[in-house]
């Protein structure tokens, strides 16, 4: 259900699997060296009162704890999505803006935990975490929900109940886990709506991604899948998932296309994660185009396949949700019945006609 969210893995997204190698990597070489872990304690004492500031660097970047380290990565592979739609420099200006933010997050809410209920916080859960935290933002608000299946017939399961499991297992994994996930959220939110112009502030210059296109980026980037088909039963099974992974990106570009035909007049607006300018219209169509004739039945040739499916029943319910979606009843017919009935293969065939 991960890979629902993005499809052939890690392509186009070299910030995130360097995350992945590197942070991991670092994880394993502290776990089998713990005589070097007390440098990478997120001591919040240390920091505020010794002025350690490799305490407050390196604490929120290497996890020491394995299980942490194996929840944040499934979480930032699932939020690679983010980097392919927005680009490598925008997801690394969230991730840093929201490192800062969260910083300061951190001490705000240990003093206030300590004049509440009297109780001082020292250290915090080291790692990358509170900016992971951060991507919940965005994930809820731009990722489309897309119903998989019902448990007991009452409880819905969506492409990203996994993510949200993983989430709420990585906030009980530590007492001090919830400081750092609001801490997280709260400056998700601030920077993803460009809360007192924080993205003007807080941003990876230029020149910085310039010598991470040129140096860092041939380390970590990742070939372009192929198009040949495998062969075997593992094959079928990646052809199936590819399938389901296309269909979601399908629905995230249709969520930027309707916010856009909402709008009868969009306004730029500086910051992020814009829509607008990142994902042109999908397609111009016209809505009261004439309907392809059929041939005449004299020029038509024999053929053993099924008759046409112009006179088969089409439900109303998806009718009128393909049209919400900003397709026109004519298209959305000829879809459903192209589809048989299928509303995920008539949405990828209204998309990609």
């Amino acid at each position: 259900m991960f890979t629902t969210t993005g499809s052939r893995g890690l392509y186009k997204a070299p910030l995130s699997k360097g995350l992945l190698l590197v942070l991991n990597c670092l994880t394993v070489m502290l776990n089998l060296l713990p005589q070097y872990q007390e440098l990478f304690v997120y001591n919040l004492q240390a920091v505020a009162q010794q002025h350690q500031v490799w305490s407050l660097l390196f604490g929120r970047v290497i996890c020491l704890d394995v299980k942490d380290a194996f929840c944040s990565s499934l979480l930032i592979y699932n939020f690679r999505i983010f980097e392919r739609r927005f680009g490598t420099r925008k997801f690394a200006s969230f991730l840093f803006g929201t490192w800062v933010l969260s910083a300061l997050m951190d001490f705000l809410l240990a003093q206030a935990f300590q004049l509440l209920f009297d109780y001082e916080v020292e250290e915090l859960p080291a790692g990358l975490l509170a900016p992971v935290f951060s991507l919940f933002v965005p994930f809820y608000r731009l990722i489309p929900r897309m119903p998989v299946t019902q448990v007991l017939g009452h409880i819905h399961i969506t492409n990203k109940s996994l993510v949200y499991i993983v989430g709420l297992q990585l906030l009980t994994s530590s007492p001090f886990m919830w400081l750092l996930a609001l801490s997280g959220l709260i400056s998700g939110g601030l920077y993803h709506s460009n809360f007192l112009w924080v993205q003007k502030l807080l941003f990876v210059p230029a020149w910085v991604s310039c010598i991470g296109r040129y140096i860092l980026e041939p380390l970590f980037s990742t070939s372009q899948p192929s198009s040949e088909t495998p062969v075997g039963m593992g094959a079928t099974l990646d052809i199936q998932r590819q399938q389901r992974m296309d269909i979601l990106d399908q629905q995230l570009l249709l969520a930027q296309y309707n916010e856009s035909t909402r709008n009868t007049r969009p306004q730029p607006q500086p910051g992020f994660l814009q829509w607008t300018r990142l994902f042109p219209s999908l397609r111009q169509r016209v809505p009261n185009r004439p309907p392809v004739q059929p041939p005449p039945q004299a020029e038509a040739q024999p053929s053993t396949q099924s008759p046409l499916l112009d006179n088969s029943p089409v439900a109303e319910e998806q009718v009128a949700l393909l049209v919400e979606m900003g397709f026109t009843r004519t298209d959305a017919l000829e879809a459903l019945r192209a589809s048989n009935n299928d509303i995920n293969m008539a949405t990828n065939f209204l998309l990609q006609h």
